[in-house]
């Protein structure tokens, strides 16, 4: 039996790498921006990054990098088969075959492909927050909003695979342009890309004016800013980050009404500022969802392993896969 494998969470804005034990223990860790160039070989520029994690990664731990058990967890589309279909954050690996290309490149065959939020909700299902609950949904807060549905305690993968895209549920009628083409998608309002986009607003129509004196101009005050002055208790912030807690509880909201779940597992990038938007979107929440006081009480938590659930996730499907 391997006792170790590797589990990669490729994500808009870094790709991290960790080598991960049975038991869930992270033995190491490498990471690397994403890259968002195209290539004549889609996928290649992705497959590069990953690989050099991959290789370095092993090599530090005097590992033999084509001996062990490899998953990519992927943001979009991902069918059955592994090949990433559509990926609006990672456009230039849409259509990769991005399994056949790593395991080319670490001359292995245990190389595997999975939706990063999968990867994400069965790593919490079998060492987290969602340990011992059957039914919940995994929401990670990155670039994007990515989804894993579990039910009956099984993940749930939908027809072709694509189950989970609740990022791109639209929440506000010809609203903000998303990346996947459309406007008004859930993630453009509620993901750290959305607190991106709802900063740059905010400061430019003046409801941030303590941060834009400091940062000299309303253009350079970035995301960071807002979630470190909400911690310190920076009003104008903290309204902000209440409105990102809104429009989390809506998405929430609409996914109690058509799954009926009792429990969402928040994780992602922004799930690090957790302490500052969990509290107001499960306030939000009551108001929110259809009947609420006569539903069985609605948990909110943060994942267990935050940015780390995705990777720790790939490397316990790798485990599967070969087991």
């Amino acid at each position: 039996m391997i006792d170790v494998a590797i589990g990669v969470d490729v994500g808009g804005t870094k790709a991290l790498a960790l080598l991960v034990a049975r038991d869930g223990r992270v033995l190491g860790e490498a990471q690397a921006p994403t890259p968002h160039v195209h290539s004549d070989l889609v996928g290649s520029p992705t497959a590069d990054v990953v690989t050099t994690l991959i290789k370095d990664l092993s090599a530090r731990q005097g590992l033999d990098h084509s001996s062990l058990p490899v998953c990519i967890g992927l943001p979009g589309m991902m069918r059955r088969d592994g090949r990433l279909v559509y990926a609006p954050n990672l456009l230039s690996a849409s259509g990769a075959d991005l399994g056949a290309l790593l395991g080319a490149s670490l001359a292995s065959s245990m190389v595997f492909c999975e939706n990063d939020a999968n990867c994400a909700a069965l790593c919490e299902h079998e060492w987290g927050a969602g340990r011992g609950i059957d039914d919940f949904v995994m929401v990670t807060l990155g670039t994007g909003i990515g989804g894993g549905v579990i039910a009956d305690g099984q993940l749930i993968r939908g027809r072709s695979g694509f189950a989970g895209e609740i990022g791109h549920m639209v929440v506000v009628a010809r609203g903000a342009p998303c990346h996947c083409g459309g406007h008004g998608c859930w993630e453009r309002y509620a993901s750290g890309g959305g607190l991106n986009r709802l900063t740059r607003e905010a400061a430019i129509e003046g409801r941030l004016p303590t941060l834009v004196a400091q940062r000299g101009n309303a253009a350079a005050v970035r995301a960071e800013d807002v979630t470190a002055a909400a911690a310190q208790n920076l009003d104008e912030a903290v309204v902000l980050m209440k409105e990102i807690g809104w429009w989390l509880a809506l998405g929430l909201a609409n996914l109690a009404a058509v799954l009926d779940c009792g429990h969402f597992v928040i994780g992602g990038g922004l799930s690090i500022a957790s302490d500052l938007v969990l509290p107001s979107a499960r306030e939000y929440l009551v108001d929110l969802v259809e009947g609420c006081r006569a539903r069985p009480a609605i948990t909110v938590t943060p994942s267990m392993f935050g940015p780390r659930s995705g990777a720790m996730g790939a490397a316990l499907v790798a485990f599967e896969r070969t087991s």
